[in-house]
């Protein structure tokens, strides 16, 4: 795709609010952003566990429960949309919570979201170490484990623009692979592609007989409750955009054009996906043990499918580690920009990067990559437990921003159509959306699986407040935003 931005414009600097820090380069355009979210959102949850989905709630259960959370994400993308037009900061929602929720919120989202792309980091350097071990088995993991981080951290360490160049490609192996996937699959309900069963022998195609079959919906609709807080999980990462908006070329154009071309491209590969899962494998074949697109695959005759798979899942494994260190650093970065972390951690280089940041990052996903392998039973289930209900509790965070965000504008006298993207059907939209996600928040409490995620995240919430409380009890209040933060639309 061609670029729009002239050099001019892509060395344009973004200089921090904070006050003798270095700048930020605008160098992202439209496609980086919505494949760094496609990036962070594709992953091993649809590769790996889209069967299990399919196999929990049933075909139409799981179709609902993704259309369900694709909603949710598309209602709390909207919200952030207009955060990110109106004040672009590489903090994001962090930055957002801070100025429109209060220090202590925004302090806490930022520690809760590092938290959880660190895990990520570990766990994904794990994982793509145990699929290296399918081409070779006689290399011990951890030498993969130390080559992919050390790619991953040179990637991130280069500048901001290197880093969306190297995750535009990263997804793109995996966007193909799901449209590949969805298209050969629509052939094969039809009938243009000939089945196999287990044993060879080819079978007839059985159309979409399976959708409205025995087993299409699940005996209860808690079934499809306890899925749905699973595919909230899984469209996390859309918020990635956010992240990114301090780092783009002219936000107030690329980043509402990147939220909407992201989310209808993420139901329909989701939901084309389940269709596709739910048609032509068998509920009982559906399940963790293997990749769902491996077993249509083999069942469609495509050759070297298991291998084909394993390479686009190593591909997925290292975008998200690449899109995780990248959120993380930029979260250590606006700490440091609100006074709640040491300076250090803010300065900048001249490529534009808090190498500081990176740094600490790095070190944090290794330390949890450690601890899966030593102390998976406590230390990571705890890491992790906290990980897995941060990005409800994120979505929460911006939806209440922008709520809070549109009465104090208009308080100030901003007229709305000022605002170069604004949030639809305003209060209703980020109402419903905070709704939604505080009722997924309760839903994890009636699933003995993910309650752990209360026991642990709840008083890791309280402890950022707190901590937050005691270090800062005696400091003055952050002046309230002004309406020079506006960001006037420019032409393309």
């Amino acid at each position: 795709m061609p670029e729009q931005a002239s050099q001019q414009e892509e060395n344009q600097l973004v200089q921090s609010e904070q006050e003798g820090s270095a700048y930020f380069k605008r160098s992202m355009q439209t496609r980086h952003l919505v494949m760094l979210s496609l990036g962070g959102v594709i992953g091993t949850g649809l590769f790996l566990s889209s069967g299990y989905t399919v196999q929990q709630a049933g075909p139409i259960g799981a179709v609902l429960a993704y259309l369900v959370g694709g909603i949710i994400a598309w209602l709390v993308m909207m919200c952030l949309g207009e955060l990110a037009v109106h004040m672009p900061d590489s903090g994001a929602f962090s930055a957002h919570a801070s100025r429109y929720i209060g220090p202590g919120t925004g302090y806490m989202v930022a520690w809760m979201y590092w938290l959880t792309w660190t895990v990520a980091l570990g766990s994904e350097f794990t994982a793509a170490a145990v699929f290296m071990g399918r081409w070779f088995p006689d290399i011990p993991g951890w030498y993969w484990s130390g080559l992919f981080a050390a790619i991953v951290f040179g990637v991130n360490a280069f500048t901001s623009r290197f880093f969306a160049e190297s995750e535009f490609w990263l997804s793109l192996i995996k966007v193909i692979a799901v449209v590949v996937f969805v298209l050969v699959g629509a052939i094969a309900i039809i009938g243009w592609v000939p089945l196999h069963n287990e044993a060879g022998v080819e079978v007839a195609s059985p159309g979409l007989s399976a959708l409205w079959g025995e087993g299409a919906m699940p005996p209860s609709l808690l079934a499809i409750g306890t899925t749905l807080l699973a595919v909230m999980f899984a469209f996390s990462g859309t918020e990635l955009i956010g992240v990114a908006a301090g780092e783009t070329v002219d936000p107030a154009r690329n980043v509402p054009k990147a939220i909407r071309a992201t989310l209808w491209r993420l139901i329909l590969f989701f939901v084309g996906t389940i269709i596709v899962i739910a048609a032509l494998l068998p509920q009982s074949q559906a399940s963790l043990s293997e990749s769902p697109f491996v077993a249509v695959f083999q069942r469609l005759g495509v050759p070297g499918a298991a291998d084909i798979m394993n390479f686009v899942i190593i591909t997925a494994l290292l975008s998200a580690a690449n899109s995780g260190l990248y959120a993380s650093s930029r979260m250590l970065w606006t700490l440091s920009d609100q006074g709640t972390l040491p300076k250090s951690l803010g300065r900048i280089n001249k490529r534009g990067i808090p190498m500081n940041a990176v740094l600490l990052s790095m070190v944090g996903g290794l330390g949890a990559l450690f601890s899966s392998v030593y102390a998976a039973e406590t230390v990571y289930l705890v890491l992790v437990s906290i990980s897995g209900l941060a990005v409800v509790v994120v979505w929460m965070a911006i939806a209440l921003s922008q709520f809070n965000f549109r009465r104090h504008y208009l308080r100030e006298g901003g007229q709305l159509k000022d605002l170069v993207y604004r949030t639809p059907f305003y209060p209703w939209v980020p109402l419903i959306a905070f709704a939604a996600c505080l009722a997924a928040c309760i839903g994890i409490a009636f699933d003995p699986q993910q309650r752990v995620a209360l026991y642990f995240g709840v008083p890791f919430i309280a402890l950022c407040y707190l901590v937050h409380f005691v270090r800062h009890r005696g400091a003055a209040q952050r002046p309230s935003p002004s309406l020079s933060h506006t960001i006037k639309e420019t032409s393309p």
